[in-house]
């Protein structure tokens, strides 16, 4: 059973942590990670070599590994070359997510970077999108799946899910992985009545620094 198989119908938990955050770090990822599994998780996702070993090794989930990498600018790509995704693989990552927006930074080209990621790595790459044209384009790729990662609406709290964008994804030949803004077990019901394969949370489970910053916003005179 692939990957993808092994997450269909399932919840994905992003288990990731910035730098600066005070949860960063692979030892704190895979305690995340475990807890995620015990609560019901079908798979991870994490940032980072180590983050990906740990988190493999500790559930043995599939995981969706991403490199996140900024520029001098402050612009970010994730996984942007073929050396980056090879690392993610060898650590033990099944599947591997490229930025594949049409104004992706930095980066190989993903004619050539997709194509050679599934060929000579033997893993499955999901295409994290913007916009449905980014998502069309990476399915003539040839990518297994196709996900909201960087399209997704924004209200006073923060970010939440674009479900347009994901019924318009949904028209497409692959498989539609929703993440993006999603904080609440009713969004999660709403994406997959709309016929998603499977659905990523990140921040309202891992990240309590950005949990605390929504019920921060909420309080009165703020």
């Amino acid at each position: 059973m692939t990957a993808l198989e092994r997450i269909k119908d399932g919840l994905v938990v992003s288990c990731q942590a910035l730098d600066e955050e005070p949860l960063h770090g692979p030892i704190l990822m895979a305690g995340m990670a475990r807890a995620a599994k015990l609560g019901g998780a079908a798979g991870i996702r994490t940032n980072g070599i180590q983050e990906v070993e740990v988190c493999h090794s500790i559930t043995g989930l599939p995981v969706i590994g991403i490199q996140k990498v900024v520029n001098n600018g402050g612009e970010l790509c994730i996984t942007p070359t073929f050396e980056h995704a090879k690392a993610l693989a060898l650590a033990g990552a099944e599947i591997v997510a490229v930025d594949v927006r049409h104004n992706r930074p930095f980066g190989e080209p993903l004619h050539d970077l997709i194509p050679r990621i599934r060929q000579e790595l033997g893993v499955q790459v999901m295409a994290d999108c913007a916009t449905l044209a980014d998502a069309d384009r990476a399915a003539d790729i040839g990518v297994d799946m196709v996900s909201s990662t960087f399209g997704f609406t924004q209200d006073r709290f923060g970010i939440c899910p674009d479900f347009q964008f994901l019924a318009d994804m949904r028209r497409l030949s692959v498989p539609v992985v929703a993440e993006g803004g999603f904080w609440t077990p009713e969004q999660l019901e709403q994406a997959f009545a709309l016929g998603v394969w499977a659905v990523v949370v990140g921040s309202a489970v891992t990240r309590p620094m950005e949990i605390t910053k929504r019920f921060w916003r909420a309080l009165p005179g703020r």
